[in-house]
């Protein structure tokens, strides 16, 4: 029978940053299994590829400071790109309460040691970009640091390095069955065979819980659909642009090859394994879009380009992280609630410390461990877009 130190269950951009530190941690028998053909074919191929560290609470704001520092050093570091572009994230706030929301968040991001974040006044925003529609833009925040990568050219930089320095990736595998004995986690069942290990990371994205229920697992994780537009060529708008968050109704865009990438989170959708992009998406989010960017009445639109992707959502909209309270050995790392790819090499970096030393130093781990959420003591994220 296979054996293996750590046995990842899933080949996306979570799976493979785990892999990838623990490779680097010195870890060499590391084994991923992907379902897939090819990786990157779940949530990870479809993200629209955002990093930033505006967020409203302490954890969140402290994976981004070691995340996007990550991706900045990405090619030096892999020697492989993964197309970082620090053009910053805009919070456009139209109302007193998004003002207070958004200087409440600069605080604890100053604090947390965020040197790149400021407030500006609906004026600046103006200036910046006089063809948004800004009469009613009081203010917002601007971090220059916040951008966007290429997450499959992440993904597949973090997992070529792992498996050049000693992991294995075992594609077309499908997980059958968790192996238990009276000391926890004990092995995989898989299509191709049995495998032997003592630590299983699950890293299933959206279908997280069907895995962790093979473990015998209860997994508060629920696939919803997001649905992404981008336009055709279009140079009306600045392709040096930030991404642009509309506060009133969620919709945000950013540049994408020689046009725009449109994303609005639809209150109407509801969870589910749905991965077809819905036709009628793109006239609510065109709505939008002209609404706020008058100019973009005119973006060129083809909708056989949309796709739609799963985002993996908790209740508290934060990550579950560490050891499963009742089975030692298996190892979560699900729940990203849309911040998957954008919190990839903190996760990389927290779950290969907590398998290789059973501690984390880059946050309080028992914050994000499943148990919060028996015990009554959830993180509510608000900056969830």
């Amino acid at each position: 029978m296979q054996t293996a130190d750590v046995v990842i269950i899933g080949g996306g951009i979570v799976g493979s940053s785990i892999a990838y530190h623990l490779t680097a941690s010195g870890c060499r028998n590391v084994l991923v299994l992907e379902r897939e053909s090819t990786t990157g074919k779940g949530s990870t191929g479809k993200s629209m590829g955002g990093v930033r560290a505006q967020f409203s609470t302490p954890v969140n704001i402290q994976m981004s400071l070691y995340s996007i520092p990550f991706y900045a050093s990405f090619e030096e570091r892999l020697g492989y790109p993964c197309d970082y572009r620090p053009q910053g994230y805009l919070f456009c706030a139209t109302s007193d309460r998004h003002m207070a929301y958004l200087r409440t968040n600069f605080a604890k991001q100053v604090a947390m040691g965020l040197k790149n974040v400021r407030l500006v006044e609906g004026s600046e925003v103006r200036a910046m970009f006089p063809l948004l529609r800004g009469d009613d833009i009081i203010g917002g925040s601007f971090c220059s640091t916040d951008g966007f990568v290429d997450p499959y050219s992440a993904m597949n930089g973090l997992m070529t390095w792992a498996t050049d320095h000693g992991a294995t990736l075992r594609k077309n595998t499908v997980v059958t069955g968790i192996v238990r004995d009276q000391r926890g986690a004990a092995g995989v069942e898989t299509s191709a065979g049995p495998i032997s290990t003592r630590k299983v990371v699950n890293c299933a994205g959206a279908w997280a819980a069907g895995v962790a229920q093979l473990a015998g697992v209860d997994l508060p994780v629920e696939p919803l659909r997001r649905m992404l537009v981008p336009s055709e060529p279009f140079d009306q708008f600045p392709h040096t642009a930030p991404m642009i968050i509309d506060m009133s109704n969620g919709f945000h865009f950013r540049p994408e090859s020689r046009g725009f990438l449109l994303a609005w989170n639809d209150p109407e959708e509801t969870p589910g394994f749905k991965t077809e992009f819905d036709p009628g998406f793109v006239e609510k989010i065109l709505v939008r879009a002209a609404d706020r960017v008058p100019c973009f009445a005119d973006l060129p639109v083809n909708p056989k380009r949309a796709w739609a992707g799963l985002y993996e959502m908790t209740p508290d909209h934060h990550p579950i992280l560490g050891e499963a309270p009742n089975l030692p050995g298996f190892f979560l790392a699900n729940g990203f609630s849309g911040h998957g790819v954008m919190h990839a090499p903190a996760t990389g970096k927290i779950l290969s410390d907590l398998i290789l030393t059973g501690k984390a130093d880059l946050i309080d781990a028992d914050l994000l461990n499943l148990a919060r959420f028996s015990e009554d003591r959830l993180i509510h994220e608000t900056a969830v877009l």
